[in-house]
C-alpha cells in the first residue's frame, strides 16, 4: 500500500532513525567527555539506544493479539511466466482447479500474501489465484524498468489467460485496482467475455496524490519536491532499505503503517504483517511505482466499464479518500459502493470478514452461481 502519503510517512520515520541515534550518540559523548555530568543523561542515552533497536515491541504489545493473524503463506502450486521485459510472474493457485475463479491483484509495497484472509476463506467456493507484481514478491523485475500501469495490465492479461475458457472475477486493492482499470482500457474486448465482473477496493482513477489527505498541499509540492526525492530514493535506495528496517525496529514504521492503513480496530498480527511486508521491497522499485502513479488518469474509462462493478472503501482511508471510491461507482453503469466501517486503507485485512462476505455475495452474483 505504497502511496504517495506512505512515501511521506516514511521519510518522517527516517528523521526519527535520526533523532533517536544522533540524540543517543551526542548524549554519550558528552556525558564521556565530562559536558554532562550526571548519570540521568548516561540513562537516557541509554534509553534512546534501546528504543531505537526494540521500540517495535511496546508498540506491539499495545495492540490486542487476533484469534487468526496474517502469515506469509505460499502455495505450492505455482507458475512463473516470463515476459518479453525479461519480468518474472509468480502466479499462485489456491481452491479447486474447476471452481469459479478470482484473480487477486495486490497493491503497490506489499505482495500477493497480503491476501491471506481471501487465500483462506473464499477457496471452499473459488479458485483463487494471485500473483505477485514484477518487482515485488517473488517476481522478477523488468531489465527496462517500466513500472507503468499499462506494464501491469499487461502482465494481468496474461496471467487472466491461464483460465483459458473460464470467466473471472478481477479483484485489485489500492494500485491493483488502478491496473484494473487500466486494464479496461487496454482489453474492453474482455470484458463481459473473459471478465465477469471488477472489485475495486481503496483505489481511485486518477493521479492519487488528487484524492489523498492533504491533496492541494500535495499536488503543489509534486514537482518541486516529490518527484526530485523520489529519484533520490532511486539513488540512495541501499540506504534507505537499511533504514526502512532501523524504522522498523524502532517503531515508527508500525505508526506509520497505523496512520495511513488502519483505525485502531486492527490485530498486533494484522499491524506487524502489514508493517513488514511494506518494507521488504527495494525502495527504488516503490520510488519507480510512484512515479508511475502520477501519471495514472483512467477518469474518461470509467463510463466505458461494461461489466458489474463493485467498488469497496474503506469510511476512514486517508490514503486513497472514499470520494474517489464514490466517483468510480456513480460513473461506472453498473457499479456498487460498498462502504465498509470501521475501515481504512487496510480494509481487505482490518474487515477481512465483512470484506470477504461482500467479495463473496458479488461474485456469486456475477457468475450465477448457487448460494
Amino acid at each position: 500500500m505504497f502511496m504517495p502519503l506512505d512515501f511521506l510517512l516514511r521519510l518522517l520515520s527516517n528523521l526519527g532513525i535520526i533523532v533517536l541515534l544522533g540524540g543517543g550518540s551526542y548524549i554519550f559523548y558528552q556525558w564521556y567527555e565530562g559536558g554532562l555530568v550526571s548519570d540521568r543523561w548516561l540513562y537516557l542515552g541509554i534509553g534512546l539506544f534501546l528504543w531505537s533497536f526494540l521500540g517495535f515491541l511496546p508498540i506491539l504489545l499495545l495492540h490486542r493479539a487476533g484469534r487468526d493473524e496474517p502469515t506469509p503463506h505460499r502455495s505450492k502450486r505455482v507458475q512463473r511466466l516470463i515476459r518479453p521485459d525479461g519480468s518474472e510472474i509468480q502466479v499462485e493457485f489456491y481452491g479447486p482447479d474447476h471452481a469459479p475463479t478470482l484473480i487477486l491483484t495486490h497493491g503497490w509495497g506489499p505482495d500477493s500474501t497480503a491476501w491471506y484472509y481471501a487465500k483462506k476463506q473464499l477457496t471452499d467456493q473459488f479458485r483463487v489465484i494471485v500473483w505477485d507484481l514484477p518487482g515485488l514478491g517473488k517476481s522478477q523485475k523488468p531489465d527496462n524498468r517500466d513500472y507503468s500501469l499499462e506494464k501491469y495490465a499487461r502482465d494481468l492479461e496474461v496471467v487472466l489467460a491461464l483460465v483459458e475458457d473460464q470467466s473471472a472475477i478481477l479483484v485489485g486493492h489500492s494500485m491493483g485496482a488502478m491496473i484494473l482499470l487500466t486494464f479496461c482500457r487496454l482489453f474492453p474486448e474482455h470484458l463481459g467475455q473473459r471478465v465477469a465482473g471488477l472489485i475495486l477496493v481503496d483505489g481511485t482513477y486518477t493521479n492519487p496524490l488528487k484524492t489523498t489527505t492533504f491533496s492541494p498541499l500535495l499536488l503543489a509540492l509534486q514537482k518541486p519536491l516529490l518527484e526530485p526525492l523520489l529519484y533520490l530514493a532511486i539513488a540512495l535506495s541501499p540506504l534507505l532499505w537499511l533504514t526502512s528496517w532501523l524504522s522498523y525496529l524502532n517503531g515508527s514504521t508500525l505508526l506509520t503503517t497505523e496512520i495511513s492503513g488502519f483505525t485502531g480496530t486492527e490485530t498486533r498480527g494484522q499491524l506487524n504483517f502489514s508493517s513488514l511486508i511494506g518494507i521488504k521491497a527495494s525502495p527504488g522499485v516503490l520510488a519507480r511505482g510512484v512515479l508511475a502513479m502520477f501519471k495514472f488518469d483512467e477518469t474518461a474509462t470509467l463510463p466505458k466499464i461494461s461489466v458489474p462493478t463493485l467498488v469497496v472503501v474503506g469510511k476512514s482511508d486517508i490514503a486513497t479518500r472514499p470520494v474517489a471510491s464514490k466517483r468510480i461507482s456513480a460513473e461506472v453503469p453498473q457499479a456498487e459502493l460498498s462502504v465498509l466501517s470501521p475501515g481504512g486503507h487496510m480494509v481487505l485485512m482490518e474487515r477481512n470478514q465483512q470484506f470477504l462476505q461482500i467479495v463473496r455475495a458479488f461474485s456469486t452474483s456475477c457468475l450465477k452461481l448457487k448460494r
